[in-house]
């Protein structure tokens, strides 16, 4: 396995561990180069809301899925999707990748759409 890799794993593993301590749903998201992907997920580790750059509506509007504006998309998106599900404080949980660029973005969305981190 990559070294990069291994590392990121281990900064998920600690932080997962914090995160289920405290018994919150979790904002988790997880990027390629072509898409992101995010999910609300209880801690009992049960998805409860979904949204990613694959969907058709969202995939049809965008002429690249892998940039900021994608990001942008999604972050309002599952927090729309949360909220009517009365899902309003989270924690969020950025699957070992750097806090910038696209997960910042996402994040930045979705808490101003009315998410709380």
């Amino acid at each position: 396995m990559n070294k990069k890799k291994i590392i990121r794993i281990k900064r998920i593993t600690k932080l997962r561990k914090k995160i289920y301590k405290l018994k919150t749903t979790r904002l988790v998201i997880h990027r390629t180069s072509r898409h992101i992907y995010a999910q609300i997920i209880s801690y009992k580790n049960k998805v409860l809301v979904t949204a990613s750059t694959l969907e058709k509506n969202i995939h049809k509007k965008l002429s690249y899925t892998g940039n900021i504006e994608a990001a942008i998309i999604i972050g309002k998106k599952i927090a729309k999707r949360a909220i009517n599900k009365n899902i309003i404080t989270i924690s969020f949980d950025r699957s070992g990748f750097k806090y910038h660029g696209r997960i910042k973005a996402l994040a930045n969305a979705a808490r101003n759409s009315g998410l709380q981190f």
